[in-house]
């Protein structure tokens, strides 16, 4: 009896063993340090935080001259710099503008989000007004007649319907535009106009992944059509809410909206182009935000 109770303990770890690294990789959230600086009142470089949270707003277009090599006793010099960078992000989110990280501005930044930074613009909270930014310096495509194909450094599961999920994203932009969208074989990434790829941490550009959350996906605008998805998500095909799944083809959708020459929308929760998507939530519908704002980088409008 005592060999059968210490061969079922030693399966029970075993299985432990196998599955908890990757139960508390799923709760490791890259943006967790700003929960430490919620409601602090005054800039105090001695909290745990302040220089990730410097980095999280110069990543995301926010606190441009940040120079995170600057050393500690003169980063009291550009504390203005960082209310002002807070006070900004608040504005473009339509949040309560105190330049404090109160609840709902830490709740708005922990959000997973898409790399690209946020082309700060700064529109009044109406949806008469269109919100819809271009990518700084209007890159467009000459070329209406695209290639994609797809070319990973990770796998994903067999069962995710990948190649389906951006067709249906490709179609939606063809839709409201005057661009065709067709694959090519892959390993022709070379002759592709846009290379899709899951990929994770470093991976061969500027802006490694974080894992689990944080940041979901990046792309780079007119011409360069790179588009990459962080393999360390969970994703589906067809997700739900209340689960820890993001759906590709919403998530595609917004990605190529940004390889066609459109940057984010912060004040639209609605649109397409909105930085941040939730776990669960489906989003395979353009905004009449985003028809317009493509339309009218293309001159179609």
């Amino acid at each position: 009896m005592a060999s059968k109770t210490f061969l079922l303990f030693g399966l029970c770890f075993l299985v432990a063993a196998i599955f908890l690294p990757t139960i508390q990789s799923k709760n490791n959230n890259p943006f967790q340090f700003l929960q430490s600086l919620e409601n602090v009142q005054k800039i105090d470089h001695n909290y745990t935080g302040i220089k990730d949270l410097k980095k999280y707003l110069k990543r995301f277009g926010y606190l441009k001259n940040y120079d995170e090599n600057v050393p500690a006793g003169l980063e009291d010099a550009h504390d203005n710099d960082l209310l002002a960078a807070i006070k900004l992000y608040q504005r473009s989110f339509h949040l309560n503008v105190t330049g404090i990280l109160d609840s709902d501005t830490v709740t708005q930044m922990m959000k997973p989000r898409c790399g690209v930074p946020d082309h700060v613009m700064i529109k009044p909270k109406n949806h008469a007004v269109p919100h819809y930014q271009f990518i700084p310096g209007n890159p467009r495509w000459s070329n209406k007649q695209l290639s994609y194909t797809f070319s990973s450094t990770a796998q994903v599961p067999d069962d995710l319907n990948v190649r389906s999920a951006f067709q249906s994203a490709f179609q939606s932009w063809a839709q409201v535009t005057d661009f065709s969208f067709e694959e090519v074989a892959a390993g022709g990434s070379d002759d592709a106009d846009i290379v899709i790829g899951f990929h994770r941490g470093f991976h061969g550009d500027s802006s490694p992944f974080d894992g689990f959350q944080g940041v979901l996906a990046h792309a780079l605008p007119p011409t360069a059509g790179t588009c990459h998805f962080d393999a360390d998500e969970t994703w589906s095909s067809n997700s739900n809410p209340g689960f820890d799944e993001l759906d590709l083809e919403s998530v595609a959708l917004h990605e190529i909206g940004h390889v066609l020459g459109l940057a984010h929308e912060t004040g639209l929760p609605e649109a397409v182009m909105y930085p941040t998507i939730s776990y669960g939530q489906t989003k395979r519908d353009l905004n009449d935000d985003d028809i317009q704002g493509i339309q009218t980088l293309y001159n179609l409008s």
